[in-house]
């Protein structure tokens, strides 16, 4: 029999980090009302994790962290590299306006729920006092349209398990049915997704700030549009409102409906017996190509930020190599900080570095099983990002496809627009832009069969290149061994991200 722990060691709860927070979330069938403050009165459930939606509706309190937020806000919304194709530095720009609303408004407090919810970390996100008392209602509309698509992802992904979420207005899941989905006069949801183990399209309506009964009926029109367009193909409609006002706790509303019907195509000219997998793509990039072109498309907007950074902000930071150590268990990263493997076999290499050549270090450090992910600070922000060499080697290849499109599509190549269209509508400019995004995209779908061995080919060569190489510089970037103790790491498979401990959502907001 194992022995008791002594008498002599404290009964104290374990070491929590101060950008964990308990996100009510309220699942219900079907469109509803806004909740009366339910978020603290009632009892939650304690959130076990799952591939899709839980086995009853009610309230549950799952905790995250301000890393899985943050990653979420990178990676959801319109897909804008296609206009950076020549100046991938604007990459950092897009970043910053993704990420710095959630910087500014938000802020955390301590709460004590009526009925506490067992390994809750007592503390939950709301709106700062600048948001409350300084900010003017359009800055306050853009806020909350970035907050509602941030929470959705992160709900869709990190709780429930759905794949990669895309932009509905380049034309939905179905190729058939693309030109019904882009009817610019038919009001739709915001986002498609396909969950692997519900086998099953998902349509996404995202709702932010102080979302109402209005704003909830809206949405569901919006979800039923599409829908009624999606017709005989199974799916769940999904409306996420991410719900915070002044003084009170962020919590989420996500009301759902089940469509039975046709099961899920495989994505335009990929093959049939590449499944691309549950969740998180990453997990499967070994052996699906179409895993593969997904992963590298979601991380464009990170690899076109580290590809246009100056060396001096370049850095590696020694990772496991293993990619087991970090799939998918609860949400979509795993923080480093408390990762056993990744602080004994860094701490294996900073014994070892000061006996060796910085040369061979590099390489010294691989054949202990550890690999170095690039990353760098974004500017603006106290977030850092960063990729595997590998998933680098892969977005590296697909860049140069996705700029060939661009140079030899009509339309697409800055030559081909009107030097003055100032005549336009506000309305036209924009139809004149998303009709562009949506040939580029057929362009990038019809490319995909011959992508496939090329990304393959990427990825494989990326394990062993050089970074340098990589990277097209003569040297390579410095290799951090030592870390930063002001930040907070988490990685995926092939990502890096972190943020600084002294910037997450302070207390008492």
């Amino acid at each position: 029999m194992d022995p008791m722990i002594p008498a002599h060691v404290p009964d104290e709860p374990p070491l929590t980090y101060a950008d964990s927070f308990d996100i009510p979330v309220l699942f219900r069938n079907g469109p509803a009302d806004k909740p009366k403050r339910q978020w603290r009165t009632a009892e939650h459930k304690a959130w076990t994790g799952s591939d899709g939606f839980p086995a009853a509706d009610g309230w549950y309190a799952p905790t995250t962290t301000w890393r899985e937020i943050i990653k979420a806000a990178t990676e959801v919304g319109r897909d804008v590299t296609p206009h950076l194709q020549n100046q991938p530095q604007y990459a950092h720009g897009e970043l910053v306006a993704r990420v710095a609303p959630l910087y500014a408004y938000l802020g955390a407090h301590p709460v004590e729920p009526r009925h506490p919810v067992p390994g809750a970390k007592g503390r939950r996100l709301t709106l700062n006092p600048v948001y409350a008392h300084g900010t003017e209602r359009t800055a306050k509309n853009a806020a909350a349209y970035r907050l509602g698509m941030t929470m959705t992802e992160w709900a869709c992904r990190s709780l429930l398990g759905l794949g990669q979420t895309e932009h509905l207005e380049l034309g939905g899941p179905i190729p058939a049915l693309s030109e019904t989905f882009k009817d610019p006069k038919t009001k739709l949801p915001d986002l498609w997704g396909r969950h692997e183990t519900e086998e099953m399209y998902w349509l996404i309506e995202a709702k932010g700030g102080a979302v109402g009964v209005g704003a909830l009926r809206k949405g569901w029109a919006q979800l039923e549009a599409g829908s009624k367009i999606l017709g005989s193909y199974a799916h769940r409609t999904v409306l996420v409102g991410a719900s915070v006002r002044p003084g009170d706790d962020l919590f989420l509303t996500i009301d759902h409906d089940l469509h039975p019907g046709l099961p899920p195509l495989p994505p335009a000219g990929s093959d049939p017996d590449d499944e691309a997998g549950p969740g998180n793509l990453e997990d499967r990039l070994g052996d699906s190509d179409d895993a593969l072109i997904g992963a590298a498309r979601a991380q464009m907007l990170a690899y076109l930020a580290l590809r246009s950074a100056p060396s001096s902000q370049l850095r590696t930071v020694p990772v496991p190599a293993d990619r087991t150590s970090r799939h998918r268990r609860s949400g979509l990263t795993t923080p480093l900080e408390d990762d056993t493997l990744t602080l004994a076999m860094r701490a294996d290499a900073r014994g070892v570095a000061p006996h060796v050549e910085q040369h061979t270090l590099r390489a010294g450090i691989r054949s202990m099983g550890l690999d170095d992910f690039l990353t760098c600070r974004i500017p603006g922000t106290e977030v850092h990002l960063g990729m595997s060499r590998k998933l680098f080697a892969a977005c590296e290849r697909l860049h140069e496809e996705d700029l060939a499109i661009a140079r030899r599509t009509p339309g697409l190549r800055a030559e081909d627009q009107l030097a003055d269209d100032s005549g336009l509508s506000e309305e036209a400019q924009e139809e004149q832009r998303l009709t562009r995004r949506r040939i580029f995209r057929e362009q990038q779908e019809e490319a995909r069969p011959r992508l496939r061995p090329l990304l393959r080919a990427a990825y494989e060569r990326g394990a062993t290149s050089d970074w340098s190489d990589l990277l097209r510089r003569p040297e390579e970037p410095m290799l951090d061994l030592q870390g930063d103790e002001g930040l907070l790491e988490a990685a995926t498979p092939e990502t890096y991200l972190a943020v600084s401990r002294y910037d997450v959502p302070p207390i008492h907001a």
